[in-house]
């Protein structure tokens, strides 16, 4: 994962909606070796991968039992918002957590909202995600 040579992605907010310039928010963990400190972060991180299209981190932070061979992206796919619901467990001496959240997306100028609440496992690596079920995808 190279860390991107335009630094005006960088320094914009973070689309994990943090408030933060991206360099020192998600993409810390994204362009970078250091690994999410909980679950939460872990959520917000993979957001950001999947708003920046970034496949080898978020196939890097899969469990190994759930993990897809690879992934696609849809072009037409514009990521718009995330909102963390709620997370149980998933601080640092945790061994497992979850996290409740509502992305926000557009196709084609149609908006869709995926809710999901997603399981995390701490492994010797750090924070993966595990599975999540789907509530509400329209």
């Amino acid at each position: 994962m190279a860390i991107p040579s335009d630094n005006l992605i960088l320094n914009q907010n973070c689309p994990c909606g943090q408030q933060r310039p991206l360099r020192n928010c998600c993409g810390a963990f994204i362009f970078t070796p250091a690994t999410a400190p909980t679950a939460e972060t872990l959520m917000r991180s993979r957001y950001t991968a999947f708003y920046l299209s970034e496949a080898d981190y978020l196939l890097t932070t899969w469990h190994p039992s759930t993990r897809p061979k690879t992934l696609t992206f849809d072009a037409a796919q514009h990521w718009l918002g995330l909102k963390i619901i709620a997370c149980q467990g998933g601080q640092g001496s945790d061994s497992h957590g979850q996290v409740e959240f509502l992305a926000r997306y557009k196709i084609q100028g149609r908006a869709y909202r995926l809710q999901e609440t997603s399981r995390f496992l701490h492994l010797a690596e750090g924070w993966v995600y595990l599975d999540g079920d789907i509530r509400d995808n329209a």
